[in-house]
């Protein structure tokens, strides 16, 4: 009897060991590196967000964060594919609003909805800034707006996306401006930059991040806020030299559908935590980012509400 009891008790410790009794050993999340999906170029601000965020998250999560591509359709490439991704938490993926949003609403090809976006928070977000090189012409806003309106469709605007807070942005301050401006759209500001550089374009309807990066290289003419940004103490709004125009980008991450609600708050917070590390915190806020903050819930309402949002201005504009 005392050998079957031995026995019996050694066999329920190696179940326990490997994890077969009652199912209620489990291995803690993350176990092994996640892979860091970027669905823009390299150089741009969700890679240049990656990178600084990448030391942190390995730390707080204690495993690899393994930073890859997937680039195409103004991101929808990396998205679509996010979607159909195994719900495990090792693949999540950089997104952005507007373009999650204008996307699905504009497009029948982007390979997912925006419903299909399972968001685990916005960490930060980047205003739109119209820019022109330091040896442009156009030394204000108003000599911009007075030779567009002279020369129409003879000014091109570069930007980072279709369907984006730059396309979106370039549509909007054309129709407040009465101009016609032409837009075109690059895989990422990191591929727009170069294009501006070589004088491919007359400017560029770019984030506050790229200004600040290269501003030896780079006018800016306005920005799109409410008020003046402290970064930049001399450059207007766009409002308040009298076009009612507010835009820019939210940057976050998204894991695939059906992601256990564990894992989404568990990456949640070490995001959160992320962003609450002060050297992180200061070097993001020089370098033009703006950060904010929404956990799952509040992301799921924050989508909502952009939504009416766009579809509102939508309504008004015509987006080609």
């Amino acid at each position: 009897m005392r050998r079957l009891v031995t026995s019996l008790t050694s066999i329920l410790v190696i179940l326990a060991i490997f994890g077969m009794f009652s199912g209620t050993a489990k291995a803690a999340y993350p176990e092994r590196p996640i892979t860091y999906v970027i669905a823009f170029n390299p150089g741009g601000e969700s890679d240049i967000t990656a990178r600084a965020q990448q030391p942190h998250l390995e730390k707080i999560l204690g495993t690899q964060a393994i930073i890859t591509y997937k680039i195409g359709g103004g991101g929808a490439v990396g998205w679509s594919e996010i979607v159909r991704t195994k719900p495990d938490g090792y693949t999540i993926c950089g997104h952005n609003i507007p373009h999650i949003i204008l996307q699905p609403l504009q497009r029948k090809d982007t390979g997912y909805k925006t419903s299909d976006i399972n968001t685990v928070c916005w960490f930060e977000a980047t205003p739109n800034m119209l820019v022109v090189p330091v040896d442009s012409k156009f030394k204000t806003l108003d000599d911009f707006v007075k030779y567009a309106k002279e020369h129409p469709g003879k000014i091109t605007l570069g930007g980072s996306g279709s369907y984006s807070a730059n396309h979106l942005g370039t549509v909007e301050f054309n129709e407040a401006a009465g101009i016609d401006t032409v837009y075109i759209p690059f895989t990422g500001s990191g591929d727009a930059v170069p294009a501006f550089l070589g004088g491919h374009v007359t400017g560029l309807m770019t984030y506050t991040t790229m200004a600040a990066n290269y501003k030896d290289q780079m006018r800016p003419l306005a920005v799109a806020t409410e008020e003046r940004l402290s970064l930049f103490p001399d450059v207007p709004t766009f409002k308040e030299l009298g076009y009612d125009f507010v835009e820019g980008a939210y940057r976050g991450i998204c894991v695939p559908p059906k992601t256990p609600d564990e894992i989404v708050n568990k990456l949640a917070d070490a995001f959160k935590q992320v962003n609450e590390t002060p050297e992180y915190k200061e070097m993001m806020e020089s370098m033009g980012f703006q950060m904010v903050f929404y956990g799952p819930e509040e992301s799921k309402k924050f989508v909502e509400e952009r939504t009416e949002y766009y579809k509102s201005i939508l309504d008004k504009l015509e987006m080609k």
